[in-house]
């Protein structure tokens, strides 16, 4: 990292180590998770699934804030339903387990808990790690890892960790001096380009080292076996993946409140 980004990094949080944390916040998250990449190159929530995680907000002032999430979902995309590339005849699903660090700018001033800061919308940004690991269906009808496979011929099996680049909109809103509501919408460009095991070109299928290898290499409806070092994806592009839904935070009291709160006896 450059010193100048350094720099503009504690600029930012420098409020933190001055003036401590102003809110804390316990959340969790449902929503729904989708992937972007050589079998679905555009089409925004297509085949979504279900994701669900937790965070813990600190906020530094009114306007800026500071989170660390923990979400756990799936993505899946097939050929024959999204209909980029139809004779190709892959499909894939994996799940998804992402840690993350993001930063939080609001539009409009905002404190937890506080009725006359009742909405804003936001922007954040942050880095996450996240671990995948993709499979398809075989014949057999059953589902199988495709990593260990190498379906592109690979001298050596992808990494199933990688980093994501995290950058999105939301809308959060008072609930009650205890609860605060946000909707957000949050893109991930990950590191690599396997999250659906498809990136380069179709190998040569005498050098498999299996039966099933080959069947989940090559599912051309046409050509079956003669597509050798033809394009079978775009190395050139990374994966995405996309996670959308409602969170709800409890606003945590410092040690001096808990008195205050209404459970406490």
């Amino acid at each position: 990292m450059k010193k100048s980004q350094k720099i503009c990094i504690l600029l930012f949080f420098l409020p933190t180590f001055i003036y401590g944390q102003y809110h804390n916040e316990l959340g969790f998250f449902n929503g729904m998770s989708y992937y972007l990449g050589d079998l679905n190159p555009s089409k925004q929530f297509a085949m979504s699934r279900f994701v669900y995680g937790g965070m813990y907000r600190f906020s530094i002032d009114e306007h800026k804030s500071l989170r660390i999430n923990g979400y756990y979902g799936s993505v899946e995309a097939d050929d024959a339903v999204i209909g980029y590339n139809e004779n190709r005849n892959l499909h894939f699903r994996s799940i998804i387990g992402e840690i993350s660090i993001q930063g939080e700018i609001n539009f409009l001033p905002f404190n937890p808990g506080d009725s006359y800061t009742i909405h804003t919308p936001y922007i954040f940004g942050g880095i996450g790690g996240f671990k995948f690991n993709p499979q398809a269906k075989c014949n057999d009808g059953l589902w199988h890892d495709l990593q260990p496979l190498k379906t592109e011929g690979q001298n050596e099996p992808y990494d199933l960790y990688a980093a994501s680049y995290i950058f999105g909109i939301g809308y959060k809103f008072h609930i009650s001096k205890y609860f605060t509501g946000s909707l957000e919408w949050g893109m991930r460009r990950t590191s690599t380009d396997y999250l659906d095991d498809v990136s380069n070109s179709y190998a040569n299928p005498d050098n498999f080292d299996s039966e099933l290898a080959y069947q989940l290499s090559d599912r051309s409806l046409e050509n079956r076996g003669q597509n050798t070092n033809k394009m079978r994806g775009n190395p050139y592009r990374k994966d995405w993946y996309s996670f959308a839904g409602f969170i709800l935070t409890f606003k945590l009291p410092s040690w001096g409140e808990w008195e205050c709160y209404p459970w406490y006896d």
